[in-house]
């Protein structure tokens, strides 16, 4: 989507979106979003002394302790070794206070957009790509060094195929390469839902289509024996450690995790590659309080000790297939917790063994989280749909009615006619799951997110009321102040339009004739001092 950078008093626009990007040709797998900001994305590098030695656009703000955690975080580290390019991501927790000189507000793309897409405003993202190959003029004999894009939105695959091309140049050519390319950046159209767009960059075009699909999960298909316990694990927002080889394969997971919820939002905090080196690394390893919610990732084999005390610990490596099966992942969980029958993981499994081709093995992972989660969730919005209140309720001239409250029990008793083994065949506890989900970060991210819109439509439907109303009737019996009262209630609700209610147009127009008609029954006094405010 659209980045808004200033730099030298140009305003550059980057396009980002989620899913995979082929380059040259459509991709069917990038997100149908509106015009946004990227965050204030920016290309760094630095050598392995921990030092940046390029920030571009110049004018991009870092404090000195997000440079240093951006340094370690750009770095491999881990005793792999291996030589040539490496890419992987990060996600960095901002500090400072809020910043806004890079940005206008994008509220607006954060309600157009799929939640899991959503610009962050306390995160940074960082998109790497590390390049180490053998170079005798260099005093380690190493050349070692990453280019790095840092942006508050979660579109891995587009930025990370972007310094797929930027980086080689880069490392030839240093800075006047990332010139050049933003310039190129700074030409391409904004997004639109459903076409195909052309985007050049350093000589090829990249054509993107902005379509909604869900995540990939190629990462899972080592873990597919585990892959219930570890979708349980998630939806309860338990601590987990993702211990991996590689930075690469630690973010891959971390992420594929973090998004095998969808369309559920996942609500708690997740670090897609962890360091020594992190601000939170004391937080995180002592052992005098419970592990935050949190999914991690690290590689340094100094956390398998650090670490152990965690609940959860998932081991991944490179897939080695012993018989059929991988045997190479190891999980330790918690025993107090009940999962579901997981039958239906194991069946995912027996598609490695018949050598079903990975694409399709994907879809239907992919398929089965997202019933899986629909089967969850569909109690639970039809439980919360009826705690609205009716629309013969809502009257002209009185506030709308409340959103009646959320009561678990009341809640728990709908489940025996309307729950889950309506649309899932896995039987267990499921009355457990929710009362640990009722504890969880996630279920109050969802609660939060549907009370909201559901108070946004009681709003609209408020005003829809008393556009089919008859003012001037109103209007015959009512004192001076009540009817300024009137004035000022309906200029309130004209913020709809910033607030994007589900309002039509046509209705907020005949809201603003409504004032003007109430306005012109007062005295002349009164009728100033309202068209002045």
């Amino acid at each position: 989507k659209s980045a808004v950078i200033n730099t030298d008093g140009e305003r550059l626009r980057a396009l980002g979106a989620g899913g995979s990007v082929p380059l040259g040709r459509t991709s069917d797998l990038l997100y149908t979003i509106d015009v946004c900001w990227l965050g204030g994305a920016a290309c760094l590098t630095y050598c392995l002394s921990s030092l940046l030695q390029l920030v571009y656009p110049y004018d991009f703000r870092l404090t000195e302790k997000e440079k240093t955690s951006i340094c370690y975080l750009s770095f491999p580290d881990s005793y792999s070794g291996g030589l040539g390019d490496t890419q992987f991501s990060f996600r960095l927790r901002q500090s400072g206070g809020q910043r806004t000189a890079h940005y206008e507000d994008d509220g607006e793309y954060n309600r157009e957009a799929p939640l899991t897409l959503q610009r962050e405003s306390a995160h940074y993202f960082g998109y790497v790509y590390f390049r180490q190959v053998k170079d005798s003029s260099m005093k380690r004999g190493y050349f070692q060094k990453s280019l790095v894009l840092v942006s508050r939105l979660p579109y891995v695959n587009l930025f990370q195929s972007l310094l797929q091309l930027i980086a080689p140049e880069y490392f030839d050519k240093l800075e006047p390469c990332l010139e050049a390319v933003c310039n190129e950046i700074d030409q391409w159209p904004p997004p639109v839902p459903g076409q195909t767009l052309n985007l050049p960059v350093m000589g090829v075009v990249i054509q993107v289509c902005f379509v909604v699909l869900p995540f990939t999960n190629r990462c899972f298909q080592p873990v597919l024996i585990h892959i219930q316990m570890l979708w349980e694990l998630v939806l309860l927002g338990e601590p987990i450690v993702v211990m991996a080889p590689s930075p690469t394969v630690s973010s891959e997971m971390v992420m594929a995790l973090t998004s095998c919820l969808a369309p559920l939002r996942y609500c708690c905090d997740y670090r897609p590659y962890f360091t020594i080196h992190d601000s939170e690394f004391k937080e995180y390893t002592t052992r005098t309080q419970a592990p935050p919610n949190i999914v991690v990732g690290v590689t340094n084999p100094f956390f398998i000790k650090t670490l152990q005390h965690w609940p959860h610990i998932l081991r991944v490596g490179e897939l080695r297939m012993s018989g059929d099966l991988p045997k190479q992942v190891k999980v330790k969980k918690l025993t107090k917790l009940k999962t579901l029958d997981t039958k239906p993981g194991r069946s995912s499994c027996q598609g490695i063994q018949r050598k079903r081709p990975s694409e399709v093995q994907s879809a239907l992972l992919r398929r089965h989280l997202l019933e899986l989660t629909q089967s969850f969730i569909i109690p639970l919005e039809h439980y919360i749909a009826s705690l609205m209140p009716l629309q013969r309720a809502i009257t002209p001239w009185k506030n709308p009615p409340q959103i009646r409250p959320f009561r678990q029990d009341d809640f728990m008793k709908t489940l025996e006619h309307a729950g889950p083994q309506l649309t899932c065949v896995l039987k267990g506890d499921w009355l457990g799951l929710y009362r640990r989900f009722f504890k969880s970060p996630n279920f109050d991210g969802w609660y939060r997110q549907r009370h909201k819109e559901m108070t946004q439509k009681l709003e609209a439907l408020h005003l829809e009321a008393i556009c089919e109303a008859n003012i001037v009737a109103w209007m015959k019996d009512k004192s001076e102040v009540e009817i300024v009262d009137l004035v000022l209630k309906l200029r309130e609700k004209l913020v709809a339009r910033c607030q994007h209610l589900p309002v039509k147009e046509e209705t907020l127009q005949r809201v603003g004739l409504y004032i003007d008609t109430v306005i012109d029954s007062l005295p002349e006094d009164l009728q100033a001092v309202l068209h002045h405010h």
